[in-house]
């Protein structure tokens, strides 16, 4: 089984949220791997900045989401994956808003929250705002209907 630890940034401003575009047509959250001794905490400050072209602070952990995709949801030979994604609220506060260059963010959008339903989009999506909206205590998010929802 493979592991991939990252972190992930859900930005509201009023009734939109920040939503980085992939190269592949999906919509994401800003984040993404925490590399070999980096802090979680800094690493979706960096990711923030990498992809979307703006600084951000953290203002409070919203929790844990782990899930696994079975080896047979995958491409073939490929192992059972396991993605451990840390939340956490973030608040831009400078910057402007670019593609990532020579990334895979080909650009970042500040998205109504009522109109994200409509997009195609990662799980990471809908996990980030179940967690902004519902706060739960223990920072975990019951699982996610995916319906149709690309995995992250």
């Amino acid at each position: 089984m493979s592991l991939r630890l990252a972190a992930y940034a859900v930005c509201i401003e009023g009734e939109r949220v920040l939503l980085a575009h992939h190269s592949s047509g999906n919509w994401t959250l800003p984040g993404g791997r925490v590399e070999h001794t980096e802090d979680p905490f800094d690493a979706v400050i960096r990711e923030v900045a990498e992809e979307t072209g703006c600084d951000a602070v953290v203002e409070r952990l919203l929790g844990v989401d782990s899930r696994v995709i079975p080896a047979a949801d995958r491409l073939p030979r490929l192992p059972d994956h396991q993605n451990v994604g840390i939340f956490y609220q973030v608040r831009i506060t400078g910057g402007r808003l670019r593609p990532e260059p020579n990334g895979e963010t080909i650009e970042s959008v500040w998205t109504p929250i009522p109109d994200v339903v409509g997009l195609r989009r990662s799980s990471l999506v809908d996990i980030g705002l179940t967690l902004a909206r519902s706060r739960p205590a223990t920072g975990h998010v019951e699982p996610v209907p995916v319906g149709g929802l690309l995995h992250h």
